[in-house]
């Protein structure tokens, strides 16, 4: 990488510490940028900056959103007595492609991890407690990835819940174990939001 000018080295290193991209792909990008012109080039500086300067989290679902609460938890239309539980935004896009479900969503904003430091705390459990208890919540539906993290952030959730007296249920095992929601095909995760089962 030495041989880059010092400017596109510091771009190929900010490139690489999103999530999935490697030193090739982060070379790739860098590459694209300088093809653009300046332009085309600020025009996606000036989206992040957009991202980052309009984009709130709802205080609501902890969904992101240019306006709080956002526009899923003020929308009339949808069945507020059910609450769907996900990891993080991705999972509630690949939902929210199914056309299936019509409920709101509360996001955990992550899964519980002692090895990596990640304790319920870390999460917004407790802001989800307080929703159930205060609203007219009738289910919840635990939509956590199924895999070790998600099946144990389920199970600490569904003890939590088990005292309020809501249905909680998970999604189906149509999704294979160990899969994450956001990668999973649209058609499945449709069936797995209406074949989902109590959790016992």
């Amino acid at each position: 990488m030495s041989t880059y000018p010092q400017s596109v080295i510091k771009l190929i290193n900010e490139f690489e510490k999103m999530p999935g991209i490697g030193q090739k792909t982060a070379e790739r990008l860098a590459c694209y940028v300088l093809k653009q012109s300046v332009e085309e080039a600020m025009q996606i500086a000036y989206a992040i900056r957009d991202v980052k300067k309009h984009i709130k989290i709802c205080s609501v679902c902890f969904n992101v959103s240019e306006s709080n609460p956002c526009h899923i938890c003020t929308d009339n239309n949808r069945d507020s007595s059910v609450i769907c539980v996900i990891e993080q935004l991705a999972d509630l896009l690949t939902i929210e492609k199914t056309g299936k479900y019509r409920g709101l969503y509360h996001v955990l904003q992550g899964h519980i991890s002692p090895l990596e430091g990640i304790t319920p705390e870390s999460l917004t459990i407790e802001k989800l407690l307080q929703r159930v208890k205060g609203d007219h919540v009738k289910e919840v539906i635990i939509a956590t990835n199924l895999n070790m993290e998600g099946d144990t952030t389920a199970l600490y959730m569904h003890k939590q819940l088990s005292s309020t007296g809501v249905r909680v249920t998970r999604l189906a095992r149509g999704l294979p174990t160990g899969s994450y929601l956001e990668y999973a095909n649209t058609a499945i995760v449709a069936d797995a939001i209406n074949c989902r089962s109590e959790m016992k």
